[in-house]
């Protein structure tokens, strides 16, 4: 078995697939440590480093090859290695994870700094170590780590604005987004949200806005969108408009069933789940579930999971943990203030224990199901039926 993607849904599904002794499951992962993503905006702020040695999470009978796939050649069963060579599969799960995106706004590419990855956030930690303590710094995108990161650079006393482009943590309720707000606002960040603040140039020493505004920026970080890498397209097989490859409701590529996705970078029934480690290590599980099943001959089972939040950091003091309902829809029910903070870093912690246990325990790993999906499911397909019926 080769897993391709050492990340929260990877490694999950290479510990899980080690139940049976007659399995030698392959990892190949670009770094030879566990990127923690939920920390990449604590190792910008200095209060992290967001790794992890894979010796602590991964089973002993999995090998580690440090190199990036190439191609997957799905008729050959094998996938090339950029440093040489080839390694053969019988299945293979596909956990590539998800990047930062949109590059389309004219200078975001050359003058902007992501995070979403190890090297990007060190390479912002150097730039703002060898910044001003006063220099102004403008985070692009107000989802969950935009807001993280201001926030985090804010309590460490930098000068932040946070450029909404449009509302502030769209995903939270209100009443929620209120209280991030007022702390925000308390740490000193200038929070842009409304119509006029979509980006629409960055320059070495500005950010551009649509309303006409013109923000000063010494050091412009971009959080606004995630894709995933096109390795899937790249190899022949079929992807959603995003990059993700589409499967079935067992995860399984349409293309092929040796081919099963997990993570950020599955699309199951062209409705894919929320982007979280959360719902990745699930994803994990259950794709490696799948292929077991398809090993002994089982029919694999359809995918379910339940979202029921989503934690955000407000520096280290303070963060949000904001329930959703079974349509992963945020309630009026959270908590904010120190009970958020340390929800938020049991979250943290736990999404990386969880991995632990796995390696220790191959098969223990449990999850909420979602009696909804099916519901989801056949909506989406009413509503794709509308469209196509307009078109014509």
């Amino acid at each position: 078995m080769v897993v391709v993607g050492g990340g929260y849904a990877g490694v999950m599904a290479a510990n899980r697939l080690t139940q049976r002794d007659d399995v030698t499951v392959t990892l190949i992962n670009p770094r030879p440590r566990f990127v923690a993503r939920l920390r990449l905006h604590q190792l910008v702020g200095g209060s992290h480093d967001a790794v992890v040695e894979y010796r602590e999470i991964l089973a002993e009978r999995v090998r580690l090859v440090v190199d990036t796939v190439a191609r997957i050649d799905a008729a050959g069963r094998n996938v090339t290695l950029v440093k040489g060579g080839t390694v053969g599969y019988d299945y293979l799960i596909y956990a590539v994870g998800s990047e930062s995106t949109d590059w389309r706004t004219p200078g975001a590419a050359e003058f902007a700094y992501p995070i979403a990855t190890l090297e990007a956030a060190q390479r912002l930690r150097s730039v703002l170590a060898a910044a001003p303590a006063t220099a102004a710094v403008t985070v692009v995108g107000a989802g969950p780590t935009g807001i993280e990161t201001a926030a985090e650079l804010a309590e460490k006393g930098r000068r932040v604005a946070l450029v909404c482009g449009g509302v502030l943590g769209p995903y939270l309720h209100p009443q929620a987004r209120r209280t991030a707000s007022k702390r925000l606002a308390k740490l000193g960040v200038t929070v842009l949200d409304g119509p006029d603040t979509k980006v629409t140039a960055v320059t070495p020493d500005t950010v551009r806005l649509s309303g006409g505004r013109r923000l000063p920026s010494e050091v412009t970080i971009w959080t606004a969108g995630f894709g995933v890498p096109d390795l899937a397209a790249r190899s022949g097989l079929s992807t959603d408009a995003v990059g993700r490859l589409l499967t079935d409701e067992t995860l399984t590529s349409v293309d092929d069933e040796r081919v099963v996705a997990a993570g950020d970078s599955a699309a199951p029934s062209n409705l894919p789940f929320r982007m979280s480690a959360y719902a990745a290590g699930c994803l994990g599980a259950h794709a490696a579930d799948t292929v077991l099943d398809r090993i002994t001959g089982e029919r694999p089972a359809p995918v379910s999971v339940l979202a029921t939040a989503m934690c955000v950091s407000l520096g280290r003091r303070v963060g949000i943990y904001q329930l959703a309902n079974k349509d992963d829809i945020a309630i009026r029910v959270y908590l904010g203030g120190r009970p958020g903070a340390k929800l938020k870093e049991y979250s943290c912690e736990a999404s990386v224990k969880h991995l632990a246990v796995e390696a220790r325990k191959p098969g223990s790993h449990s999850w909420l199901k979602n009696n909804k999906r099916q519901q989801m499911l056949q909506a989406n397909r009413g509503q794709a039926r509308t469209t196509a019926e307009r078109a014509v």
